[in-house]
């Protein structure tokens, strides 16, 4: 395996994937002297069952066997529980779909809670979690493939989460510096040269969040996990984590030493991008030539876009920045929302006269784009660009979008271009879901996209990928410039040019205060509900308010010319207030019908909308 083509590099020595934290190799040598656990305790979960340190072959052969309750497995007399291991809470860092955690200390009120025994309790309870799900028979070894992007925990976290999964008796794909979107394709591909498809993908990032967090998505052939799977994984990871022995940490390093191979994917997944391009153009090998395309990774994993995707291309690139991973982003967040990161890629189009620059987050599921002029295409304009591309190419589907996008989109992609525009909940997974969903049920749906910059199309099997939107964007580049149109990035900035946008856009955040007596011990979400529900009583009784007729989040109101949405915040005591309207005046009308409700809750704080309609 390891000759082939030099693809593989060859199963790793322990000292060269498993560098340990010294703290965390402690573990394994003292406090032997605690008390003996003779057992290490099984719990099932209806019929699901907990790994804690036998492989996941033994696991299957068990499971036949049990239904319910709490099953007790004999260890060796000499197990020993770890003493050392802090208390850890796993449901807390459920993130929605993804998991989310502080994975380097240092930071005054962030606390270490994604430590590396941790992310291996996490990584093992995946493992038996998708043996659960593919139901393998004993023969065969399951794989899971692991990709990180640049923060400074990554290598760490990837350590340990290989020895959860070997230890499980799983085989551990390495692909080093990697993209989000990589790692579900590593499911799909068929290329025995380069271990593929695996079983599963794990990627080790935090997205945008600062340089101390971090955390994990997963994915199968199937797609990224839903909240469920994740809840399930983490009730797993508890069990295993408290089931964790000496032995059991010295056997999983052990297995990993043996388990663990190299494989450079990321060149498989870049090329399959370039090809795409080329199939657009009409096969042209470097259908790009002469375009000057700038790339802004804000050093993390994008980098790769200028030189395996772009170049071979015939694309200029001279004039990108930050593509070097680094993972204390020292040039701004890389977050295609962020004002200063859209400032950053905006000012290097304009200093190298390109026509194009493209944009991407930390693990390069999202992204923006800016023209020639500097006009940015993210939020409702990307969702706009993306929505005249899709329905070329299938007229009349239906576009769904997030909670917060403007009218003047919906105008757009049903008055302009023909489509229909079905706004659903913010999150992007929930985004991801309703247009399969809507598949499922006849109405045909080809794209999903939130205003924050992920993106998914039917064709691309529902993955949020920053990089295929830009590839979208590519692909009519080279497709005009093929059948002769000039102009460079004007064929994009003109399928937009009827976007009717608002004068005004705000978003303002009101926190809800959990210790404030009006809560009397309820949780936030159910004071947020409170405030929603009377907000939409006074709404329906004010004439100069409509109550928007379709609504899948919040309370979401026209009038005055515009529309306000408020909502509850997926994950945080907050209520995120979106405010567009076609003047400063008209805006602040909205705000005050809003804060006339808002002001009547005490654990509310509404100093941002009081500040705001004070202007």
């Amino acid at each position: 395996m390891a000759e082939m083509m030099g693809k593989i590099v060859q199963n790793l020595p322990s000292a060269q994937c498993c560098q340990q934290n010294r703290q965390f190799g402690a573990l394994y040598q003292r406090d032997h002297g605690a008390p003996q656990h003779k057992h290490n305790l099984l719990h099932f979960q209806g019929r699901k069952l907990a790994w804690t340190g036998i492989s996941a072959l033994q696991l299957r052969s068990v499971s036949k066997v049990v239904n319910r309750g709490v099953i007790y497995c004999n260890v060796s007399s000499s197990a020993t529980a770890v003493p050392s291991l802090e208390k850890a809470d796993f449901l807390k860092l459920q993130n929605g779909s993804d998991i989310r955690g502080v994975a380097v200390d240092g930071v005054v009120g962030e606390p270490l809670n994604l430590t590396e025994p941790v992310t291996q309790a996490i990584a093992a309870a995946f493992a038996a979690w998708l043996s659960d799900k593919k139901k393998a028979d004993s023969s065969k070894r399951l794989k899971i493939s692991i990709g990180h992007d640049s923060r400074i925990s990554a290598q760490k976290l990837q350590d340990a989460a290989s020895r959860g999964i070997a230890g499980a008796d799983f085989d551990v794909v390495h692909y080093g510096l990697a993209s989000t979107p990589a790692m579900f394709n590593s499911t799909l591909t068929k290329n025995e040269d380069f271990l593929c498809p695996v079983d599963g993908a794990i990627m080790i990032t935090a997205s945008h969040l600062p340089y101390n967090r971090n955390g994990f998505k997963f994915f199968t052939n199937a797609g990224g996990l839903g909240k469920a799977d994740i809840k399930d994984i983490l009730e797993r990871a508890a069990n295993i984590y408290n089931g964790f022995t000496p032995e059991s940490l010295k056997e999983a390093e052990r297995k990993a030493s043996s388990s663990i191979s190299k494989v450079d994917y990321m060149s498989v997944y870049a090329s399959d991008l370039v090809a795409a391009v080329r199939k657009a153009s009409g096969n042209i090998e470097k259908p790009l030539e002469g375009f000057h395309i700038v790339v802004d990774a804000g050093n993390g994993a994008g980098g790769f876009f200028a030189g395996k995707v772009l170049e071979p291309l015939g694309a200029i690139t001279s004039g990108s920045q930050f593509l070097e991973p680094d993972g204390l982003f020292p040039n701004h967040i890389p977050n295609p929302e962020d004002k200063a990161a859209m400032k950053a890629i905006t000012q290097a189009v304009l200093d190298n006269k390109a026509d194009l620059g493209i944009i991407f987050d930390t693990d390069v599921d999202r992204s923006a784009a800016v023209d020639s002029t500097g006009r940015e295409f993210n939020r409702n304009r990307l969702i706009a660009l993306m929505s005249a591309i899709i329905l070329e190419e299938h007229p009349g589907t239906t576009i769904v979008t997030d909670s917060v996008t403007s009218d003047g989109l919906t105008t757009f992609i049903e008055k302009k271009l023909g489509g229909k525009h079905h706004r659903f909940k913010r999150g992007y997974k929930n985004v991801i879901d309703e247009a399969i969903r809507l598949n499922s049920v006849g109405e045909e749906s080809h794209l999903a996209i939130e205003t924050s910059g992920h993106g998914a199309t039917k064709e691309n099997h529902w993955l949020d990928d920053g990089a295929y939107l830009m590839v979208k964007l590519l692909n009519k580049l080279a497709s005009a410039r093929a059948s002769g149109q000039t102009g460079g990035s004007k064929v994009l900035t003109d399928l937009v040019e009827e976007l009717q946008e608002p004068a005004v856009a705000v978003e303002l955040r009101l926190k809800i205060d959990q210790n404030h007596a009006d809560l009397k011990g309820g949780s936030f979400r159910d004071y947020g509900e409170a405030v929603l529900k009377h907000l939409e009583k006074k709404s329906e009784s004010d004439p100069t308010l409509k109550k928007a007729p379709v609504n899948y989040e919040g309370v979401r109101v026209s009038g005055h010319g515009g529309w306000f949405l408020l909502r509850l915040s997926l994950h945080d005591p907050v209520l995120p207030l979106n405010i567009e309207a076609p003047s400063n005046e008209d805006a602040v009308k909205l705000g005050l019908a809003v804060l006339s409700a808002a002001n009547e809750f005490s654990a509310l704080d509404v100093s941002a909308l009081a500040k705001f309609v004070q202007q």
